[in-house]
């Protein structure tokens, strides 16, 4: 056996793609990416111009500002959703209401490559919820437990709570039998 730990020896970038899962897993990711790549065409299209030969198509329209505003919002909110992913839902909604307005404001929404990514990214950002410890991580002394005998369902041995106080047991609720004057029935009026 090597004295050396496993470790030492890998490459930066396999720590690096480790970290950067990690992180990815601790957050909404794919809703921010989303929502980002949903803002870009919002904000790009109405400023773009095409060539198509010797023809240029300016897009450009009235409500450039307002498109640009968009958009930029919209990656505003994906990298929210990134960073301060306990804000998750209220972008979410923020997102998804700012892509259905891009469809009249903004060239259908960045020809509806846009709203279409901003929408899911805010629909993936609302259902996201932060995943439960894994019991491996929870269970830091098993390990300890393992080597001494015990098995992994085995509490750990300490000092046990007895108590000499005694317990006062609950009575089950008593039905009450009396019967109303009008039969139990309800009267209005």
């Amino acid at each position: 056996m090597s004295p050396e730990s496993t470790g030492q020896n890998e490459h930066y970038l396999r720590v690096f793609w480790r970290g950067f899962r990690t992180w990815r897993g601790n957050r909404p990711f794919w809703a921010g990416l989303f929502t980002m790549v949903g803002g870009l065409p919002i904000a790009y299209f109405p400023y773009a111009n095409m060539h198509l030969g010797n023809v240029t198509l300016a897009m450009s329209t009235t409500a450039g500002a307002g498109s640009l505003i968009i958009g930029i919002l919209l990656i505003t909110l994906g990298l929210t959703m990134w960073f301060h992913h306990i804000v998750r839902v209220f972008a979410g909604v923020a997102a998804i209401l700012l892509a259905l307005v891009s469809i009249p404001v903004a060239n259908i929404g960045g020809f509806l490559i846009g709203f279409l990514f901003s929408l899911l990214g805010g629909a993936l950002s609302i259902s996201w919820a932060p995943g439960e410890p894994t019991p491996d991580s929870v269970d830091a002394g098993a390990e300890d437990r393992m080597f001494k005998g015990a098995g992994p369902g085995t509490p750990e041995p300490g000092p046990e709570f007895h108590s000499t106080a005694a317990v006062p047991q609950q009575q089950p609720a008593q039905y009450d039998t009396t019967v109303e004057a009008d039969g139990g029935r309800h009267c209005a009026g």
